[in-house]
């Protein structure tokens, strides 16, 4: 008999943590999955042999080289969406599994592929098997999946998933979309002035000096500032790179991920598409777990955990207590004052009517409409924006170097 230490997910989704005996790793996942808990991680040895997997399977943390259990947004999509379709046609999941393996394109999909038919052959569960590969299956898709396994409606969930990912898919892409435009022709304007105040402002400078011309305000400023640049630009690199490199350890502390939250939802331009983009989020993923039949704790933990914002998540949390406690989700939502009255009117209208998943949908579509409207103003908007701050940099610049020329072949043509 060996001793296991294990993390868990419970049927309210929360996770737990234990101490087993069992002969072998098959006969703690059996009886682990005995107390109706979804095995997230296991671990076994004495002294200083130790064995870690992930998820309770046999290749649960392999790796073949360099490569590692992973897959792309659409990677995992068509998994999905072929795994419910087969999973429907009673086809049984390994071998649903083996045939998604062998058409799989890249080794990263291959090898999770791999993991996964090696839990379910170890007797696991799919849910069990997915958790095996943390990065490519998150939370959410592990609670569904195991939601499945309870109503047996696996095809319909994994059918569910699968719509849900494309959904969220389509929005990441439409704001990335929104957010490249304006982030590339920024670093292409500050590229071009930097060629300019460092290498063709400095040859007008001699010109100017051999002239012996008075010069306006403008050009002396350009100059002045192009001589500074030019002497300290190993000073500004280095003090652009320390700035970036603390501004993103900062991001990565709890403290910093919140701040930044906090920064993007007031932004004057993009915090309001943010927030629309943040709710639809929150309405699809909650919808899409209550209707797949997940309990409504585990829910909003799953909820908070994929709200991709530390403001929203911190609501999310409130309410779970608040829930936990007998009080309905609509009253935490509303004093949290994050979420706008209509999203906690239809909430409270679906807690009332029994219909929440069914509205929830609705505030998701509502959302996805307003983030697409407000992606085609924006970028509207923004196109003009950026023309004109090109034009007063760039612009500024390349005035300042003519205007004392202009002024000389002026006083020349007087002569």
């Amino acid at each position: 008999m060996s001793n296991w230490t294990y993390k868990a997910k419970d049927k309210q989704g929360k996770t737990v943590k234990g101490k087993l005996t069992a002969p072998d790793r098959s006969e703690a996942v059996a009886e682990l999955q005995k107390r109706e808990l979804i095995v997230l991680e296991i671990e076994s040895g004495s002294g200083a042999s130790k064995a870690k997997t992930k998820g309770g399977g046999g290749l649960g943390s392999i790796t073949l080289g360099k490569v590692k259990p992973k897959a792309t947004r659409t990677e995992l999509v068509i998994f999905t969406r072929q795994l419910s379709t087969m999973v429907g046609a009673g086809i049984s999941l390994l071998e649903a599994i083996d045939v998604l393996r062998d058409q799989a394109e890249t080794p990263g999909m291959r090898l999770t592929c791999e993991t996964v038919a090696d839990n379910l052959r170890g007797g696991t569960d799919l849910s069990a098997a997915l958790a095996s590969c943390p990065k490519v299956f998150n939370t959410l898709y592990v609670s569904m999946v195991a939601a499945g396994e309870v109503s047996g409606q696996m095809d319909i969930v994994l059918d569910r998933l699968a719509d849900y990912q494309e959904a969220s898919d389509e929005l990441v892409k439409e704001v990335k979309a929104a957010m490249t435009y304006p982030v590339i022709s920024m670093c292409l304007v500050l590229a071009i002035t930097a060629f300019l105040m460092l290498y063709i402002v400095p040859t007008f400078a001699g010109i100017f000096e051999e002239m012996d011309a008075e010069l306006p305000a403008l050009t002396a400023f350009v100059l002045g500032t192009s001589d500074w640049m030019r002497a300290n630009v190993v000073t500004m690199v280095l003090i652009a790179g320390v700035a970036i490199s603390a501004i993103v350890a900062f991001k990565k502390t709890p403290r910093g991920t919140k701040a930044f939250d906090i920064l993007q939802l007031r932004l004057p331009v993009f915090g309001p598409l943010l927030k629309k983009v943040a709710l639809a989020r929150f309405s699809r993923t909650f919808g899409t777990l209550i209707k797949s039949g997940v309990p409504i704790l585990g829910t909003l933990d799953i909820v908070a955990k994929t709200a991709g914002n530390e403001v929203i998540a911190e609501a999310v949390r409130a309410s779970s207590v608040a829930v936990s406690s007998g009080d309905l989700l609509s009253e935490p939502l509303s004093e949290s004052k994050v979420f706008p009255p209509m999203v906690v009117r239809m909430i409270a209208i679906g807690e009332r009517s029994g219909a929440l998943e069914t509205l929830l949908e609705k505030i998701a579509e509502f959302y996805d409409r307003e983030v697409k409207a407000q992606i085609k103003s924006l970028t509207s908007l923004i196109e003009p924006i950026l023309i004109s701050v090109m034009g007063i940099i760039v612009g500024g610049v390349v005035m300042s170097v003519f205007l004392p020329i202009i002024d000389i072949v002026g006083q020349l043509g007087g002569k």
